[in-house]
């Protein structure tokens, strides 16, 4: 009996030392701890880096120098001789190096073909003295004009600028013009952006270009550049970035380094900056002005230091109720 009774005690005591089957299964070993405390960190570094965006974001939305995330100065890339000679209100890129370009003034007001690495006009088609030339695009194989004071239009043949057409658009005037290859998109010194039928002439949609709550007034030369619009703000050294779609202003790219520089350089003449051409396969944008004697491919630079009010300084103007040089 002693001897029996011992059995069970020893057995009922070995049978406390062995752990029950399920415990066994869910017992954490070093190698599970160093798994989760791996995970852990892990999570934790995924969420820090989520806050920072976060934080990064409102601060480009509500921080004091928001609006230098949506403001470029340019770099000059390459310089190319212009004819010194031309008022240039409409300039694009027509391919293999060659731009395309109305000038404006009463007697001088002309469409030209011209080579960009020596500015040298291949072509050129001379408009009648009571027309004053002004924005130009190019949809297909054909160049569309508006001219100032007018509501009239040309079209042309890009192969050798003759006259193909002439038309009659529903803006109030005719500034600038550019296209998406489908639709015109025209201006007419307004803060009014006008969508336009290349069939028809007729206004399909106008948008009005705002920058906060400000009206974007004197809209001038524009370009169609990946998927924006870019315009000239007449009379300042600023080119507006837009929405087509709703009429904001996305950004600002400020130019005045350009014209101070063709200044420095004995350049008195100079006009104000006009035409912007953007060529779509190599993704180079050019600028230059009226008279300018000089044509810029340039690069876009985020302004990252705060420019409080430098943009209600130096881009936004009144409307203009005198007729325009």
């Amino acid at each position: 009996m002693a001897a029996g009774s011992l059995r069970k005690k020893s057995n009922k005591r070995s049978n406390l030392k062995q752990p029950h089957p399920s415990m066994a299964s869910t017992s954490l070993t070093p190698f599970h701890y160093r798994k989760i405390y791996v995970f852990v960190m892990v999570l934790l570094v995924v969420c820090v880096l989520f806050l920072l965006s976060i934080s990064s974001s409102m601060w480009i939305v509500f921080g004091s120098n928001a609006l230098s995330h949506q403001i470029y100065s340019v770099q000059v890339v390459n310089e190319f001789p212009h004819d010194p000679t031309a008022f240039t209100q409409g300039l694009l890129y027509g391919g293999n190096d060659i731009l395309f370009e109305s000038t404006g003034l009463n007697g001088q007001s002309s469409v030209r073909k011209v080579a960009l690495q020596t500015g040298k006009v291949e072509a050129l088609h001379k408009m009648d003295y009571s027309y004053f030339g002004e924005g130009l695009t190019l949809l297909g194989d054909r160049l569309f004009q508006v001219t100032w004071l007018e509501k009239t239009g040309f079209i042309y043949d890009q192969n050798n600028l003759s006259k193909v057409e002439k038309f009659t658009h529903q803006m109030q005037d005719g500034w600038g013009l550019a296209t998406d290859g489908e639709i015109l998109f025209g201006s007419d010194g307004t803060s009014t952006l006008y969508h336009i039928d290349p069939r028809t002439f007729k206004v399909i949609q106008k948008r009005t270009v705002k920058y906060e709550d400000h009206e974007v007034y004197n809209l001038n030369e524009l370009e169609y550049v990946n998927g924006e619009i870019w315009a000239n703000v007449w009379q300042t050294d600023c080119i507006a970035r837009i929405s087509h779609e709703d009429g904001g202003v996305l950004g600002w790219i400020l130019l005045p380094n350009l014209r101070e520089g063709l200044g420095a350089a004995g350049n008195n003449n100079i006009d104000v900056l006009n035409g912007i051409a953007w060529d779509r396969d190599r993704n180079r944008i050019f600028v230059t002005g009226k008279l300018w004697p000089k044509l810029y491919e340039i690069k876009l630079q985020p302004v990252r230091k705060p420019l409080h009010g430098i943009i209600e300084q130096m881009c936004i103007r009144s409307p203009v109720h005198f007729v325009k040089p």
